[in-house]
């Protein structure tokens, strides 16, 4: 059984590392990297602390994965999101195939959750900008601005007074 989980784990980070390029967009860096913190958070878990030991290591190991793939910005939302999604597809493969299962679901929540919570990430920021776009894109003048062409110097200016 110990074997097994080494062969999935190097099967599953050679993949990753194959299918991660350079072109990669930021939620596929996060989707494969909080997959491979999943595994070997589980495999490690499993060897300290039995099948809870394992949905904790999957945890952690996925949440920090996708943290660290992740732009400044988007941390926390990846890092929640492949937490979350990792326990959940855990505890839905442990159902299913029992401590394989376990290995394999966690793998795949983290990807999927740790893409999600990216995505809801940068759209947070997009309507941040968006936002400080609209309010202050019709700011009003002041005098420290350049704006002579628009006339303005002879409201300031003493020459024209």
């Amino acid at each position: 059984m110990q074997t097994t989980k080494w062969i999935y784990t190097a099967l599953l980070s050679s993949s990753v590392l194959v299918a991660t390029s350079s072109y990669a967009d930021s939620s596929t860096r996060v989707a494969a990297a909080g997959a491979l913190g999943s595994v070997v958070g589980n495999v490690i878990g499993q060897s300290v602390g039995g099948s809870n030991g394992a949905t904790i290591g999957s945890a952690i190991g996925g949440a920090g994965g996708a943290a660290a793939a992740s732009k400044k910005s988007t941390r926390t939302e990846s890092a929640i999101g492949a937490g979350l999604g990792t326990v959940a597809g855990g505890a839905v493969g442990k159902s299913i195939n029992g401590s394989t299962g376990q290995l394999i679901g966690g793998a795949l929540g983290a990807a999927g959750g740790g893409a999600l919570g990216n995505k809801i990430g940068d759209d947070r920021e997009a309507d941040k900008r968006s936002n400080y776009r609209n309010n202050y894109k019709q700011a009003k003048y002041s005098p420290r601005h350049n704006d002579w062409k628009k006339g303005y110097h002879k409201k300031y200016d003493k020459k024209y007074r």
